[in-house]
């Protein structure tokens, strides 16, 4: 249980990135979307209330995002989840490819295929991956606004967010453990979830999951409904938190 009269403040994020790869897809992503926008990024870095070296370090890949600090920007952006698992504009080959292939089965007289866009196979998820060993990869194969379904890890030491921080948004969730504990905190109730183990809360609640065990947690966890508003991010920090 967290201490009931703990002061609370609602804040912009205070972005602890961890190291990422250089020209990342997400950071490209973010980058275009952006640009897009034609927001500057000392603009973007104003509403954030960061300083614009940040913006540029998650955009270039030099450091990762907290999945609160990415919650915050996709809000602010005015963009789903889902289109940041998209590859950048210069790999669009692999449809063609796929077309070319579909083309020689037929040519040999071979049964069509059924469709894929309802299949997402393992082997061609897409992933993101955030600070502190989070990885979210996307369960679905196509773009969808209102559903964010995605196979979580948290490894050892994972969190959505700093200790001491929460964060809050639009949308319900719902999710259960495959593998490892995983703490989740909603607002002042704290639960340990472990294999098999679900749980389902309104995301307007502050919150925030975390690994404190001593193997990865893997989960499957569905956000309904977030994006509803281009500014559905707060963040609740406890009063010292970072």
């Amino acid at each position: 249980m967290v201490e009931g009269d703990t002061a609370k403040r609602t804040a912009k994020p205070r972005v602890a990135g961890t190291p990422g790869t250089p020209s990342s897809p997400l950071g490209e992503r973010l980058r275009r979307e952006r640009d897009r926008l034609g927001l500057s990024l000392r603009e973007l870095a104003r509403r954030l209330e960061v300083s614009p070296s940040l913006v540029s370090q998650i955009e270039t890949g030099k450091i990762q995002p907290s999945v609160r600090t990415l919650y915050a920007i996709v809000s602010e952006l005015g963009v789903s989840l889902d289109e940041l698992f998209a590859p950048p504009a210069s790999s669009q080959a692999a449809p063609q490819q796929a077309t070319a292939g579909a083309s020689r089965r037929a040519t040999r007289g071979a049964s069509p295929e059924p469709s894929t866009d309802r299949v997402q196979r393992v082997h061609d998820r897409r992933a993101i991956e955030l600070e502190s060993g989070v990885r979210w990869e996307r369960l679905t194969a196509w773009n969808d606004p209102d559903v964010e379904f995605l196979y979580a890890t948290y490894a050892v030491g994972g969190a959505s967010s700093p200790e001491g921080t929460l964060v809050r948004h639009n949308g319900r969730e719902f999710g259960t453990v495959i593998n490892g504990r995983l703490g989740v905190t909603v607002g002042f109730e704290e639960y340990v979830l472990e294999p098999g183990d679900s749980i389902s809360f309104e995301s307007s609640i502050p919150h925030r999951l975390h690994n404190d065990g001593d193997i990865d947690v893997r989960a499957i966890w569905v956000v309904l409904g977030r994006y509803h508003s281009s500014r559905s991010v707060e963040l609740d920090e406890d009063a010292g938190g970072h």
